[in-house]
């Protein structure tokens, strides 16, 4: 099929009807992003027309004879017959259908201002296409700047989770009404800690009641049962748009301890049990006014093992964590014991084996999973492997969303993670798909001729992580093995080759100069804090070129200020200055 020659458009792209006069129709949307890149590659001027039927075109939105409602929100199907092209789907999975199609030509969308889109002034496509795709993971979510703060960039990656803020012209997106952690602003101490101690955990005799998130609640307690009824209840009436909502413990540990608590706990053989009867009891009151709502809590922390009884109702979701994971060795082969969770009855369990619990008795499991070290954002995190083997072990147990949490800060960070987003939005769409093809792609356009010697300083990174058996947290300072002294030498001589082989290309320099930020960072806290060496000229200059790069934080949980202050005073972080659960930092900046 010819779709244009020589800046002639060969055919024009159909709506139905009452898509084309919908502004907020995703359909669309969809043809607009298509007419733009087919416009693209061919520098012929497509238009976008009523639906036809009966004469040559490309065909978006309902299709007469194609049926999606099997393929829900996100599926698609993409069809060519003779001089005809189909792409049809779901509220999202139309846009999808757009972009794969457009891939399938070639483009690649790599991040939200690095595409290859090829030049092909005489554009054909076969006659026999014939594409279906129905993703397995129905959350999809990555909370990197590039994909946040671009909602276009969002739909391309095929995210849909509550933080990419999607409108409901490009698809929209899977929006909470709250978002995990939410006993406090049920229960808030502010409100009821001084009235009520009672409502709040019971830790060695004592109730413990504090703000900012640090105790948790009595979930035994019919008076707390009727008071989080009331604010689910009244949270869900504010957004009537919002399909999930959390009902979920503090950050925090002290799980109650009180005889109908522990009682339950014990019977259970986990505090998940206690916390699933809480959060269905208030799914099953609130079902009926809400039918279309799904009651999302945690297994996190001390709730992460699964219970022995009670299952999730069918209109609960339980989102499974691995923060105290392993994620140098995927979950199913980590030897790591010390990573275990404590048990009621003092038995220890590891993720996977939480995560293979959970699979048999849960029919709706999302996971927070974690892809950075958010104590040091530059800091190398050795998880290239690991990404697809977790994700393929999570889906195999019964997984149906996934968070992949990145580094958080507002203006991005270094650390290959535009390459990590990348990789991550291919796996949640299709956790079989080819990586190694999909990371020889952006590597070979992202990083030109630098790219050979930065694959293989990421290979070393993941085979010194292998060949040490080097395990490696979520949350760890800078002192692994495979940061050492010789070790960091050997990566500076792979930066010093990709810099060389770019020297003429000032973008592809750029960027491979940016990514040694974390080798510079890395060598600046190890210097510090490991040898008490401070050069003052080298700590400046690394502090100016990472705002010159455009970067922001280097800590989860402070500004760069802060992280400049505490390395200068021999602190690993700079979360040792303030609490970082109340955000209380003194006003120095």
């Amino acid at each position: 099929m010819l779709l244009a020659n020589e800046r002639i458009p060969n055919v024009p792209i159909f709506l139905s009807g009452a898509q084309t006069a919908d502004p907020q129709s995703p359909a669309l949307y969809a043809a607009k992003e298509l007419r733009y890149y087919l416009d693209r590659m061919t520098s012929a001027s497509f238009v976008i027309e009523e639906n036809k039927a009966d004469v040559p075109g490309i065909y978006v939105g309902d299709i007469a004879g194609i049926d999606v409602s099997a393929l829900g929100d996100d599926g698609f199907r993409i069809v060519s017959t003779g001089e005809r092209l189909y792409i049809a789907g779901g509220v999202r999975g139309v846009i999808y259908g757009v972009y794969e199609f457009l891939e399938t030509l070639g483009c690649r969308f790599f991040t939200h201002n690095c595409e290859k889109i090829p030049t092909k002034p005489e554009l054909t496509i076969p006659d026999d296409l014939d594409i279906t795709q129905k993703p397995i993971v129905e959350y999809r979510e990555h909370n990197y700047a590039d994909a946040v703060q671009n909602p276009r960039f969002s739909v391309k990656c095929r995210f849909n989770g509550s933080s990419h803020r999607i409108p409901a012209r490009m698809g929209g997106h899977m929006s909470y009404a709250w978002f995990v952690h939410t006993f406090e602003r049920m229960v808030p101490p502010s409100v009821y800690g001084e009235s009520h101690p009672e409502y709040y955990s019971l830790i060695d005799g004592k109730r413990v009641v504090r703000d900012g998130g640090r105790t948790q609640l009595c979930l035994t307690n019919p008076q707390v049962y009727d008071i989080c009824v009331e604010a689910v209840r009244a949270a869900l009436k504010e957004r009537p748009d919002a399909r999930i909502i959390s009902i979920s413990q503090n950050d925090w540990h002290g799980n109650c301890q009180c005889e109908n608590c522990r009682r339950i706990d014990e019977e259970e053989g986990s505090p998940a049990g206690t916390l699933l009867r809480f959060v269905n009891r208030i799914a099953e009151a609130l079902e009926d006014e809400f039918p279309d709502v799904i009651f999302d809590t945690l297994a996190y922390n001390y709730s992460r093992p699964a219970p022995k009884i009670t299952r999730n109702r069918k209109n609960v979701c339980v989102r499974l964590c691995s923060i105290e994971a392993c994620f140098s060795h995927p979950f199913e082969t980590c030897d790591d014991e010390s990573r275990n969770v404590i048990r009621p009855d003092g038995a220890k369990a590891n993720f996977i084996t939480d995560l293979r619990d959970w699979g048999k008795i849960c029919d709706r499991m999302y996971i927070w999973d974690y892809t950075t070290c958010f104590a040091h954002y530059p800091t190398p995190h050795p998880n290239w492997r690991v990404l697809q083997p977790n994700i393929q072990a999570m889906v195999r147990n019964n997984v149906r969303g996934i968070f992949e949490q990145a580094n958080g800060a507002s203006r991005g960070g270094v650390d290959f993670n535009e390459l990590r987003l990348y990789l991550i939005s291919k796996l949640l769409w299709d956790p079989w798909c080819d990586i190694k093809k999909h990371r020889d792609e952006f590597m070979e356009y992202y990083y030109g001729d630098a790219a050979p010697a930065l694959n293989e300083y990421l290979e070393l990174l993941c085979d010194t992580a292998d060949r040490e058996n080097i395990h490696v947290g979520f949350n760890d300072n800078p002192t692994h093995a495979f940061l050492r002294e010789e070790l960091l030498d050997r990566y500076d001589v792979l930066f010093d080759k990709a810099a060389s082989a770019v020297a003429g290309d000032a973008l592809r320099l750029w960027r491979v100069e940016k990514n040694r930020l974390s080798i510079r960072w890395v060598r600046l806290k190890r210097r510090t804090m490991l040898a008490g060496k401070y050069d003052p000229e080298e700590i400046n200059r690394f502090f100016a070129d990472w705002r010159a790069f455009n970067l922001s934080r280097v800590d989860e949980w402070c500004n760069i200020e802060t992280s400049h202050r505490a390395l200068i005073e021999g602190k690993w972080r700079g979360v040792e200055y303030f609490d970082h659960w109340t955000g209380e930092e003194p006003e120095l900046f």
